[in-house]
């Protein structure tokens, strides 16, 4: 997760002069008020005074345990810095997006979906896919969020459970896998009813069961939601070959996902996330950047200051892994059928009361509920999705113990 990755991204956009294509902006770093849109104040106060150098201080040991920092989540020197950094890059798109600069709006470093309120998680600590949507929200009516990381996207689901001005579409790893969330049968709750999608898989996901899953599932959402604005969450750590991942994409397998929201001509922010295969992580990105503006680029890299990385092809594309497809095309039509059910219950495009537009400063109230009081995701109890015989009629209040021994990742 280190911004090494990212660095790696952007050399090689520039060196395939897809930054031409684009206006490249430097956002301002979101400052402490831009990030407690989102989280609470004690958070915010603690990741801006905490340092490797005073983090055994007993003003700040005594909230390591409270926030989850430590373990998966360390104290490391300039880390509020980063999150302002990757914070302001996703409100900053929001806002080109708003003002209508630009059509598709990306931001590479963020994407740390898996961050809460008052607490760390994943090795993310800040949301910013939580505060640009909130962003987006002053301007747009609905707001359709589409994760494609390995993990579930149980930071930004979470933030919007109960309300239907955003619709989460989250396609993860599901079973023994941190985080432990996203059941096919969460669907979010109160106002936000049916406006959780979760898609759980098996090992081994390739480019043509994601596919047939992607397609008709994303094409439904934006057929009955008719979002005015699309985030897409970029997790290259689905990719064939990842150190923490199980599947096994292709680059284009995965950038397919951008090319079909792409063609929906929906203003569109596109972020990154977990990815741990660095120089695959930077493969692509690079190449999603050339689906974004519409190119494509030679699959033999051209020169660039971290050429030795990617031997001993040095090419943009990688083949994926001899891997068994654990998804079998009965489940995967089980999943798919259950998902369009979920969707035929929904209203079309949910109206929002006439309100005044917000400014920049301020986020929208209908997003600012209280956290406590939200229904805590299913946590996998190693059963298969269709264990729970009498799921309708149960409360879905079970808690996520984040002190486990489970590894955490973006």
């Amino acid at each position: 997760m280190k911004p090494h990755r990212i660095r790696m991204a952007h050399n090689l956009i520039v060196h395939y002069s897809l930054h031409r294509r684009m206006e490249i902006v430097r956002p301002f770093p979101a400052g402490p008020e831009d990030i407690r849109k989102f989280h609470s104040d004690d958070y915010v106060d603690f990741l801006a005074s905490v340092t490797p150098d005073t983090v055994q201080d007993h003003t700040h040991t005594r909230h390591l345990k409270r926030f989850n920092v430590g373990e998966d989540c360390p104290v490391f020197d300039g880390i509020f810095e980063f999150c302002q950094a990757s914070a302001g890059g996703s409100i900053g798109a929001a806002v080109k997006l708003n003002r209508q600069d630009a059509d598709i709006a990306v931001n590479w470093a963020g994407g740390l979906h898996h961050a809460k309120k008052s607490e760390a998680s994943g090795f993310c600590y800040v949301n910013d896919i939580v505060l640009g949507i909130l962003e987006l929200l002053k301007v747009h009516r609905r707001v359709l969020y589409v994760d494609i990381d390995i993990h579930h996207g149980d930071g930004v689901e979470e933030a919007f459970f109960t309300t239907d001005r955003v619709m989460t579409v989250s396609f993860h790893k599901f079973g023994d896998f941190f985080p432990g969330t996203g059941h096919i049968k969460d669907i979010g709750a109160n106002q936000g009813k049916y406006y959780a999608l979760n898609v759980p898989l098996n090992d081994g996901m390739d480019d043509d069961s994601f596919r047939g899953l992607f397609r008709p599932i994303v094409h439904k959402v934006m057929e009955v939601y008719q979002p005015d604005a699309v985030v897409l969450q970029c997790g290259a750590d689905s990719l064939a070959g990842d150190r923490l991942g199980c599947f096994n994409l292709s680059v284009k397998g995965h950038a397919d996902c951008l090319r079909y929201l792409r063609s929906f001509n929906v203003p569109l922010m596109v972020l990154g996330g977990g990815g741990y295969t660095i120089r695959n992580v930077a493969r692509c990105w690079c190449y999603e950047t050339a689906v974004a503006v519409g190119v494509e680029p030679e699959n033999k890299l051209p020169y660039n200051e971290y050429y030795e990385y990617f031997g001993p092809d040095y090419t943009l594309h990688v083949e994926p892994s001899p891997l068994d497809n654990q998804n079998t095309p009965k489940d995967l039509e089980k999943i798919r059928n259950m998902l369009l059910e979920q969707l035929s219950r929904l209203p079309h495009s949910p109206s929002v009361p006439f309100q005044i537009t917000p400014p920049v400063t301020e986020a929208p109230e209908e997003v600012e509920e209280p956290m406590e009081k939200r229904p805590k995701p299913r946590i996998w109890s190693g059963q298969e999705y269709d264990s729970d015989v009498d799921e309708d009629e149960k409360p879905r209040r079970q808690s996520f113990n984040a002190n486990s021994n489970s590894t955490s990742h973006c």
